[in-house]
């Protein structure tokens, strides 16, 4: 309709996954990086998140696209399958022939024999399963006793699960740790950026043979806004910003006309949020005690601000000083700012900020999760500890800190750092400032989480997954060759002992709690890291 109005040789914002569209951001290729190394040699399952419309599937597709001719791939979509019907499904994507009333037997023996024959013609069996939030935890568990049958050095049947933020709920059920244990290979997909919007939205212009230029800079910025970066809303905006600006016989959508479309799209979405009103200053003083009192200021900006679990407005809080000569005071002397304060108050609970530093991570947390205990059946492990801001930097990794804040504890997630300034995720908001100012509300204490591997200690000659994963975690860290094997033998002990002697532990070749607790640490592929605050964020 709008195509040639717009010298468009094709509809640019298509809501259909098309791999040929695939914008690849940097999360886009971190999702891919990560689940094709978590599917490499040796691994069994990979599984891909995301909110509705962040890209999932197109992933999917643009993953099965690059695969190598001796990969032999089948997609499923939308399975509400029992164990037999999952079977069924299987069969017939790689056309197996099989009885209509096939017993559970016989469609495992069928799959199995496909797979050892493909094995033996080098071809490796890659099962994608989208929409994988649906499958009941017997359906999964279903799945993983497909992946048994395998060689000394990599499975038959490799396995990436596509869902929503649900299905890293279901893997946390007890009757699932054993499947949750084999993921090696896991993301969680975030909605764009406001940059990433504006680039993703010239990407499909120019794709479409159209003018990058053809939304305004301001225009961009209200999408992003109110689509909170979710990909298939900023497609189905723009969709409709093209066809009413076509009606209205506009040369390129205007403003008004791009907020009319937004406005509409969004409003037919469930789970939508108002943006916020417009920013407000607001002013304060930094005292220095018994000396003449130093004007700053305080810039509060509405945002969006996008979780695994919810979507909720957000405020940035943005602390910049004024005057040059604030420099000069020494940090004993400076009152820390009450509209500050007053936001960083609201983290009253440890509770609640377990849980949101686990939204950084893309999980919601469970009851017991929010206690922050190192249970062995858990699939993350929670631990206090003490450092300074420059040794959270060389972590690189979201932490919880506890502040505190006139004499009563606070709490708050670490979510960025830059060289001036310092950005905390509390109660839904992010709240921006100066980095010097954090030494006089927090004195170093926090907790951590990172994903659980090993629930037990493993030695010498036992054998079996865990084992294989230790040899395989380890050799990575330690830069070594991979045995491909999943015997605990004079090999492999010493590379613990390796491990150990570089970690100043007991050497004694035995892969104990404290041992694979720093292994873990250590071995994280898919933590997120400290994001960069921009220098200029009070603007």
């Amino acid at each position: 309709m709008y195509q040639q109005h717009f010298a468009l040789t094709e509809l640019p914002f298509s809501i259909v996954p098309n791999s040929r569209f695939l914008y690849q951001s940097r999360r886009h290729k971190e999702a891919i990086f990560q689940i094709q190394a978590g599917l490499g040699e040796g691994g069994g399952f990979a599984m891909l998140t995301g909110e509705v419309g962040t890209g999932k599937t197109t992933i999917a597709k643009s993953i099965l696209k690059t695969l190598a001719e001796t990969t032999r791939a089948g997609l499923i979509l939308n399975p509400t399958f029992s164990n037999h019907e999952l079977l069924e499904a299987i069969c017939d994507e790689f056309d197996l022939i099989y009885e209509p009333q096939s017993s559970l037997k016989q469609l495992n023996q069928q799959i199995h024999q496909f797979l050892l024959d493909n094995h033996a013609k080098r071809i490796q069996t890659l099962l994608v399963i989208d929409e994988a939030q649906h499958l009941s935890a017997d359906v999964l568990e279903q799945l993983r006793l497909l992946t048994n049958l395998e060689t000394e050095s990599q499975k038959l049947l490799k396995v990436l699960l596509i869902g929503q933020p649900e299905l890293q709920q279901k893997l946390k059920m007890p009757q699932l740790r054993q499947l949750a244990q084999r993921m090696t290979g896991r993301y969680h997909l975030l909605p764009l950026n406001q940059d990433e919007t504006r680039d993703y939205v010239k990407f499909r212009l120019t794709l479409a043979g159209g003018s990058p230029e053809l939304f305004s800079a301001p225009s961009i910025k209200y999408i992003a806004k109110h689509t909170t970066g979710i990909p298939r809303l900023i497609n189905l905006v723009c969709d409709a910003s093209l066809k009413q600006a076509y009606s209205l016989g506009e040369s390129q959508p205007s403003n008004a006309t791009v907020q009319a479309a937004c406005d509409d799209v969004m409003s037919f979405q469930t789970g939508s949020v108002n943006p916020p009103q417009t920013a407000v200053r607001h002013s304060f003083s930094i005292r220095p005690l018994a000396v003449a009192s130093v004007m700053g200021a305080i810039l509060a900006a509405g945002a969006y601000f996008y979780t695994p679990t919810l979507v909720t407005p957000w405020v940035i809080a943005s602390v910049h000083q004024q005057y040059p000569q604030v420099e000069s005071l020494t940090q004993d002397k400076l009152v820390f700012p009450s509209e500050v304060k007053a936001l960083l108050n609201q983290g009253i609970s440890l509770e609640g900020g377990i849980s949101e530093l686990y939204q950084v991570w893309g999980y919601k947390a469970s009851v017991l999760d929010q206690l922050c205990l190192d249970e062995n059946d858990s699939l993350f492990r929670c631990q206090r500890s003490q450092a300074n801001l420059t040794e959270l930097v060389q972590i690189n990794r979201p932490v919880l800190l506890t502040l505190d804040i006139d004499g009563q504890p606070r709490y708050a997630v670490l979510y960025s750092v830059s060289n001036q300034n310092v950005e905390l995720f509390i109660n839904g908001q992010l709240v921006i400032f100066e980095r010097d100012w954090l030494s006089s509300v927090w004195q170093g204490q926090y907790r951590h989480i990172w994903q659980s591997r090993w629930n037990e200690t493993l030695k010498e000659g036992m054998r079996g997954e865990p084992i294989a994963l230790l040899d395989r975690t380890l050799s990575k860290v330690l830069g070594e060759p991979d045995s491909s094997n999943n015997l605990f033998d004079a090999e492999l002990k010493r590379k613990v002992e390796l491990f150990q002697r570089w970690q100043g532990l007991t050497v004694d070749g035995i892969a104990g709690h404290r041992t694979l607790r720093i292994l873990e640490e250590l071995a994280q592929q898919d933590a997120p890291t400290l994001q960069r605050v921009e220098e200029n964020s009070n603007v």
